[in-house]
């Protein structure tokens, strides 16, 4: 049954208890009595499949308000293992399991957290050999990568493979998040905007500091992790209006929230009326040239590139 199907009043209780058991009724028992979620929303996310790119400071509060909203399966995909400073941000993990690689510590704690969550761990760096498989076995992807090169592939292999993708980033005491939906139209015909029509391209190397040097503020993952675990949660239910083609801004020192509509770009090189990029081999070799390849937070950062022509559009 879809998310907005009808369920006769009198009949609810029964429908919901074939549905979920008894444990289940009781642990989202606060999903299921809002209107907008209900049983059938629940159920909705107990049959998704997500893939979150890295255990981090951002996939951290992903996978875990994920995990405690039921979603059925979790993938978790990082080749890093757990340091010590590590964990003023990436709060699923803790001091045990400093050494220990980030998605098995990811894993169990998921697994303590809820046992009706299966894990899958892919202990690997998201290539473009690998990508298109990997992604193409989820119904969404929410990246929480701390480099631009990751960044590029994953909203590109999302394009091609035909699923949405709900992508953040951090700098020292900003964040931003969006969702793309680049392979589907608008409801004006045009095609949704591409991460490229919002980023044509990343930061020439070294630019930009790493995380190490720049520092991050810890909480701010919390925040911004936790309004894309919102936003996954969202585009699984069906409720309210998502993310596509708005970048959501938060500026920590004023604490102050910004909307910046973007839109399709035609000059795009992915989606665009004469497209270069056709496969990920061609997309590996524009999205980030020189840039750091590692997945660990000492070689990469977490902010985004300039928005260049996007910072145009009019903030809402």
């Amino acid at each position: 049954m879809n998310a907005g199907a009808t369920v006769v009043p009198g009949s609810i209780h029964a429908y919901l208890q074939v549905m979920l058991t008894p444990d289940e009724l009781e642990r989202y028992a606060r999903h299921i009595v809002l209107h907008e979620v209900g049983g059938p929303g629940q159920a909705a996310l107990g049959r998704a499949r997500v893939l979150v790119i890295g255990a981090g400071g951002l996939g951290a509060p992903v996978l875990l308000y994920l995990a405690a909203a039921g979603v059925g399966t979790l993938a978790v995909i990082d080749d890093d293992v757990v340091s010590l400073s590590n964990l003023q941000r990436q709060v699923i993990h803790a001091t045990p399991d400093v050494g220990m690689p980030k998605v098995e510590s990811a894993a169990a704690l998921i697994r303590r957290l809820n046992p009706h969550v299966a894990v899958e761990q892919h202990r690997a760096r998201l290539t473009a050999e690998n990508a298109l498989d990997l992604i193409g076995r989820y119904d969404i992807v929410a990246d929480g990568s701390d480099n631009f090169t990751t960044r590029y592939l994953v909203s590109d292999a999302c394009y091609f493979a035909r699923k949405p993708l709900v992508t953040a980033a951090l700098g020292p005491f900003d964040g931003t998040l969006t969702t793309i939906r680049a392979h589907e139209r608008g409801t004006d015909g045009k095609p949704n905007p591409t991460y490229r029509c919002l980023f044509p391209e990343p930061p020439p190397p070294g630019t930009v500091p790493a995380c190490a040097e720049a520092g991050i503020l810890g909480a701010l993952a919390g925040v911004i992790g936790s309004m894309a675990a919102l936003e996954v949660i969202r585009e699984i239910v069906g409720f309210g209006e998502g993310l596509v083609g708005r970048l959501v801004m938060l500026d920590a020192r004023a604490m102050r929230f910004e909307t910046l509509r973007y839109g399709w770009d035609p000059e795009n090189p992915l989606s665009g009326e004469q497209p270069t990029i056709r496969d990920l081999a061609a997309a590996a070799q524009t999205a980030a040239p020189g840039a750091a390849e590692a997945t660990g937070e000492a070689e990469a950062d977490d902010r985004l590139p300039s928005t260049k022509g996007a910072a145009r559009a009019p903030r809402g």
